[in-house]
């Protein structure tokens, strides 16, 4: 199969209702039996094809009635309003899994288990993400506010530091592990966190998968 080759290089936070570290990273059933989250990234570096996508933010927002595995999946794509219409095609078909080796990348194992995909959301995206500090904001207009920051030591209020590495992972290699607060509003995908699990990683993804 041919495929359109593409590469980005970034940041991104991934926040989920499940309980701080969430099951579904070790292949364990999600906390609370079904699964409710967002992604959003910053891409630092990146093309598809000949379209250059650095600088470009993006993410989508997510809702299984059950494990993800199971499918029936919602998910709504959103794109900075900022990005240019070619830009603007580039990530749709990158978050859909288009153009990427089958079971190499969470966007395309994801567009296996999604039925039900809300219309693509061209919004502002206001992302501040400092993987030094496990620290991230995100502000998507209308639709989204979230945050996280470390997991903290119940006694000592100290930072409680987690790494996780997954050399064979779908979306990572090495994630921060965090936690936060996050709440819709007028989104037909509805979420409200409140101390759940976040991660912060590194991306670079491609075509091919995972790169790093």
């Amino acid at each position: 199969m041919d495929f359109v080759e593409w590469e980005i290089q970034g940041v991104q936070i991934s926040h989920c209702n499940c309980e701080v570290g969430c099951p579904c990273q070790f292949n364990a059933l999600p906390s609370h039996g079904h699964c409710r989250a967002y992604m959003f990234m910053q891409i630092d570096q990146g093309h598809f094809g000949k379209v250059k996508l650095d600088g470009v933010r993006w993410g989508g927002l997510f809702s299984w009635p059950g494990p993800i595995h199971m499918g029936n999946g919602t998910g709504m794509t959103v794109v900075d309003d900022r990005a240019n219409a070619k830009q603007r095609a580039a990530i749709e078909a990158i978050a859909i899994g288009k153009d990427t080796e089958p079971g190499k990348l969470i966007t395309q194992v994801f567009s296996t288990v999604i039925a039900n995909r809300w219309p693509t959301q061209f919004k502002r995206i206001e992302l501040d993400i400092d993987k030094k500090k496990r620290t991230a904001r995100v502000q998507v207009a209308d639709t989204l506010e979230g945050s996280v920051e470390s997991i903290r030591n119940p006694i000592t209020g100290e930072p409680h530091i987690v790494k996780v590495r997954l050399p064979h992972g779908f979306e990572y290699r090495e994630a921060e592990f965090v936690t936060g607060k996050a709440r819709t509003s007028g989104s037909p995908v509805e979420l409200t966190f409140d101390g759940t699990h976040a991660h912060i990683a590194k991306v670079h993804w491609s075509t091919h998968g995972v790169l790093g």
